[in-house]
């Protein structure tokens, strides 16, 4: 029998696997420009607290998604930065899409109006994961970071709530 994945809130004791599903995603060189894994306070302080979840089976956090606030001026209160990982022997299981369609329903839970995403356009994965729940390209930021020597472009995508009539 097949251990039923749960998406449920994350908690401070899941720290050490989302941080090393995040250190994966550093690796592949396509998830983000961070070099290394910031430490829990400085990731609690940049995160959302309500809008911060995992997909578990058992006690193994199979991958994490969160919220972190693009601007501290209040008038962009209601939009935020979407961070998605799945574990690297998690992929192609449908834990991503079920971790973004959870995080879009929290997120307008708690009042968010558009979500938005940068994503290296060699990801292409998590181009399709986006598009899949709304999300459309804006914008390019072509050669906006070196990152090992190397120039990289970032797709900008958005996301407007339906629920919250600014679509």
């Amino acid at each position: 029998m097949k251990n039923s994945i749960i998406i449920d809130k994350m908690l401070r004791e899941d720290w050490e696997q989302v941080r090393e599903i995040y250190l994966e995603g550093i690796a592949s060189g396509n998830a983000t420009f961070q070099k290394k894994a910031p430490s829990w306070e400085e990731w609690n302080h940049s995160h959302i607290l309500d809008c911060r979840i995992v997909a578990r089976s058992d006690a193994q956090v199979l991958g994490w998604a969160a919220l972190s606030p693009v601007s501290s001026r209040c008038v962009y209160a209601g939009v935020a930065e979407v961070s998605i990982y799945v574990g690297e022997i998690n992929k192609g299981k449908g834990i991503g899409s079920e971790l973004l369609k959870s995080l879009i329903e929290i997120s307008e839970q708690h009042g968010f109006w558009m979500l938005q995403s940068g994503i290296f356009p060699e990801n292409v994965s998590s181009l399709r994961l986006h598009n899949k729940y709304g999300f459309r390209e804006v914008g390019r930021r072509e050669r906006i970071g070196k990152m090992n020597g190397v120039w990289r472009d970032v797709v900008l995508l958005e996301r407007r709530s339906k629920v919250q009539g600014i679509n």
